[in-house]
């Protein structure tokens, strides 16, 4: 026990020097193993674990899914989404906001990436919103809160990153996330609605014009039977998540092609940028194997899992524990560190407690995506800042409403389980 507590004081020090998560937990991961069975055959389980980690089917999906996005994001139509709601919804009190969320689950659905979408979102909605007289503080929260659906709604890179690490379907996963993705949105507009009838923050759009909206619609129904392609592909059986992305990046080219938005420039740029986000996530998947390999021969998990075996303790607040460890973890950590760090431990003590991985997948996901709207850290708060120019301190007291949306949507799904388990137990049948 001496000798892990020195390496999990070696991991806070790294953390505080700022040193990357995956070069963090590989540098103390491989410290751990060399003291436990001496530097030789740890050099042989850090060389067998990388490979067998970073070379895993599954996570051909992530360098695809991330391409699609690009691809698309480029090609502007993400933008063109983003327009096409405001064009159906923008003309009610508070609907450009709640337009924005609509445009806000397109994006999630093609992008993957919370900071991707919100920095999408603040580039559009935002001068768009601050045009129509929104107040600065409910423009950039929903840009801010927008960008989270990312995390939950399929193709999440988060959920990706979930299965590789714990080995549960990312099918289900995704197809999981659908229901929570989608009462995570509503919750928000019904938070923009409530604001935009008691305060003066959110005024009326312009009238709704339907030639118009029918216009701006045209450039987004090639996405939106994309995004049906490829989450009914996996749906239906039909198609891998790899399968399905692979799908993804081919349907997105064809789309930015024919409608001529993209050069050979934008495409050097996209691939580029998807290549450097594979190989960030990949390396944080490869050290958490390492640091975990360190864990199980420590014997730290299996003393963890006879203590939930034995202890008197209710199931739920065991799992409540967990939570608001992940809730604190939030406050200062990106979502992909969090479970890097946090799941090695927490996930086989919820599977000792009889948890659904993808129920267990979904929450620990919810949990993390409002980890991203919670200071000190922020990550979403921190990306809307620098691209709209608002307060952080504004934006931080703008999502403050949201925020008790988002618990009490963690409380449902924590408190009936069929909310996540519906379509991927029909997916099963």
């Amino acid at each position: 026990m001496l000798t892990f507590g020195i390496i999990l004081i070696i991991l806070a020090v790294l953390m505080a020097a700022r040193v990357p998560i995956a070069f963090a937990m590989g540098i103390t991961g491989t410290l751990g193993l060399a003291a436990q069975l001496g530097f030789k055959p740890a050099l042989a389980v850090l060389e067998r674990t990388f490979f067998d980690s970073s070379s895993s089917f599954i996570l051909v999906a992530i360098p695809l899914f991330i391409l699609m996005a690009e691809l698309l994001t480029a090609g502007d139509v993400t933008r063109r989404a983003i327009i096409a709601c405001q064009s159906w919804i923008g003309h009610v009190k508070g609907g450009l906001a709640i337009a924005t969320v609509a445009a806000s689950v397109l994006l999630a659905a093609l992008v993957g990436s919370s900071t991707a979408s919100t920095a999408a979102m603040a580039a559009s909605a935002f001068p768009e919103m601050r045009r129509h007289n929104y107040s600065d503080r409910l423009a950039a929260a929903v840009v801010s809160v927008g960008g989270t659906l990312a995390v939950v709604v399929p193709p999440s890179i988060v959920l990706v990153v979930y299965g590789v690490l714990t080995e549960t379907s990312i099918g289900k996963l995704f197809i999981a996330g659908i229901i929570p993705g989608l009462l995570t949105a509503v919750g928000l507009g019904v938070v923009i609605k409530i604001i935009a009838e008691t305060t003066d923050q959110a005024p009326k759009g312009e009238p709704f014009v339907l030639n118009k909206a029918i216009k701006q619609s045209r450039h987004v129904i090639p996405m939106v039977l994309l995004m049906i392609a490829v989450i009914g592909a996996i749906y239906g059986g039909i198609a891998s998540p790899s399968e399905a992305a692979a799908l993804g990046v081919m349907g997105s080219l064809v789309i930015v092609l024919a409608q001529r938005t993209l050069n050979f420039v934008q495409f050097n740029r996209s691939v580029s940028s998807a290549i450097r986000a594979t190989v960030m996530i990949v390396t944080i998947v490869a050290c958490s194997a390492i640091f975990s390999n360190y864990l199980a021969f420590t014997r730290i998990t299996h003393s963890l899992l006879e203590f939930v075996a034995t202890t008197d303790m209710p199931r739920e607040v065991i799992i409540g524990v967990i939570i608001v460890a992940l809730l604190v973890m939030g406050m200062f950590m990106d979502q992909l560190a969090i479970l890097s760090l946090a799941m090695p431990l927490a996930f086989p003590t919820a599977m000792a407690l009889e948890c659904n991985p993808v129920w267990f997948g979904i929450v620990v996901t919810k949990t993390v995506e409002i980890g991203l709207l919670t200071p000190p850290l922020g990550l979403n708060a921190y990306v809307a800042a620098a691209q709209t120019k608002v307060p952080l301190g504004t934006i931080f007291r703008g999502i403050l409403p949201f925020l008790g949306m988002e618990i009490i949507i963690l409380v449902l799904l924590l408190a009936f389980p069929q909310i996540t388990l519906f379509l991927p137990d029909l997916m099963s049948r």
